[in-house]
């Protein structure tokens, strides 16, 4: 019983990914392209979350101002979420009106979909302040879309649409390595 229900975290898993590959794919590659755009520009990439969240987003800065898989110099990222949780108190919208620039890209990560309107006042800042948007969320499937009307026509939404919480953070990392890889590939070449 026990090893089936393990089994069972694989296969739901796997599926996700599958489906995610075949539906996420363009609009990944349309941020990855954002990112190169503002890094090559010389602009930042902002990495947001909230809650555990937060972690993601501090790992994809890491990513991007360290490297992912290839040497290659530092790109100018790093996460508000780390300088939230070290300011108690500070929100991620005074964070962007202090230091988003037009130009920069905000990347959210939010793997809950109730946590919607908590992002709003941040968004906000980034629109006012003429930052691209990147938004990884969450969605069960067949649901309204609970980001529209937040999220402006120049975004990018990368929607993974699942009923689990688990499911959908373990889509996100794939999506932030995907991500990862497509910048790296675009400033470097391929390794291979």
């Amino acid at each position: 019983m026990i090893e089936q229900r393990i089994q069972q975290q694989f296969f739901e898993s796997a599926d996700l990914l599958y489906q995610a590959a075949e539906q996420l794919a363009r609009p990944l590659a349309m941020a990855a392209q954002m990112v190169v755009d503002a890094i090559t520009g010389g602009n930042r990439i902002l990495c947001a979350a909230h809650g555990l969240a937060s972690m993601e987003a501090d790992y994809l800065a890491a990513r991007l101002a360290g490297r992912f898989e290839q040497e290659r110099p530092g790109l100018a990222a790093w996460s508000l979420a780390a300088q939230a949780r070290d300011a108690a108190g500070l929100d991620l919208a005074r964070l962007l009106q202090a230091h988003g620039h037009p130009g920069d890209v905000l990347i959210m990560i939010e793997p809950l979909r109730e946590q919607r309107d908590a992002w709003q006042p941040a968004l906000a800042v980034a629109h006012a302040q003429e930052m691209s948007i990147i938004a990884l969320t969450a969605q069960p499937q067949g649901a309204a879309d609970e980001w529209r009307g937040v999220l402006q026509d120049t975004d990018i939404q990368i929607r993974v649409s699942h009923a689990r919480e688990p499911r959908v953070v373990e889509a996100q990392r794939v999506l932030l390595h995907a991500l990862a890889d497509a910048v790296d590939l675009q400033l470097l070449g391929s390794d291979e």
